[in-house]
């Protein structure tokens, strides 16, 4: 129980520690979530690395997706939470959704479950529709954030593809019609390691393509 604590409080220092912006709210919901994810035996590295990776995108994509703070602090929940019902079952998206919607360790209020959930949902498959009741319940200003910040999720997830953490960093340009991505890989990935990421990246990429209306370019870099 101690060590769980120490993992949940070390894991909460990485993502808020240094984050004076984070009100005392979220980061109690951001605990909460580490602690869900705990009890749902996520595989927590991948899920961090995907949370950083979708943080940075968050910050490198700013003029492009114009969210505030707390849909910062959303998109890092759903990060986590992703991959939490992996293994468990084929559709392990959806599940992650309803163990958002059901479960009594987060102190999130209806909407905030839905943009959490959905998002964390979004990360695979099928992409945001009204055609899905949860979406649609949403209120359009909320909708729009599901789908912005489940374009930057995919991607995240894209850049760690094979679970190993080659993507060491990301830096973005953006213009009026593409975005150009360079990523900072491990010095021992491997040719074969760049097209794999590359081929997942740009084609989980589409939606972020399709949201901001930008072509989407993935350019490597060595450490």
């Amino acid at each position: 129980m101690v060590e769980a604590k120490t993992n949940t409080m070390n894991a909460l220092a990485l993502f808020a520690g240094n984050d004076h912006d984070l009100k005392a709210t979220s980061r109690n919901g951001l605990r909460a979530v580490l602690t869900l994810a705990r009890r749902c035996r996520y595989d927590s590295a991948h899920a961090h690395r995907v949370a950083r990776i979708a943080a940075r995108l968050f910050e490198e994509l700013r003029p492009l997706h114009g969210l505030n703070h707390e849909a910062r602090h959303w998109l890092l929940c759903a990060a986590i939470l992703h991959d939490i019902a992996k293994g468990t079952v084929p559709e392990h998206h959806k599940a992650a959704f309803h163990i958002v919607m059901s479960t009594p360790h987060l102190p999130f209020d209806l909407p905030t479950r839905r943009i959490v959930g959905l998002t964390a949902r979004y990360h695979r498959k099928a992409t945001p529709s009204v055609k899905h009741q949860h979406f649609s319940a949403l209120a359009a200003e909320h909708r729009e954030i599901v789908r912005r910040l489940s374009a930057i999720l995919r991607l995240a997830d894209a850049l760690d593809s094979g679970h190993r953490g080659l993507v060491r960093g990301i830096r973005c340009k953006v213009t009026s019609s593409q975005i150009i991505s360079r990523c900072t890989l491990a010095h021992h990935a491997q040719s074969c390691d760049r097209r794999q990421l590359k081929r997942k990246a740009l084609q989980k990429g589409l939606l972020l393509q399709k949201v901001f209306g930008c072509k989407l370019t993935i350019k490597w870099s060595a450490l």
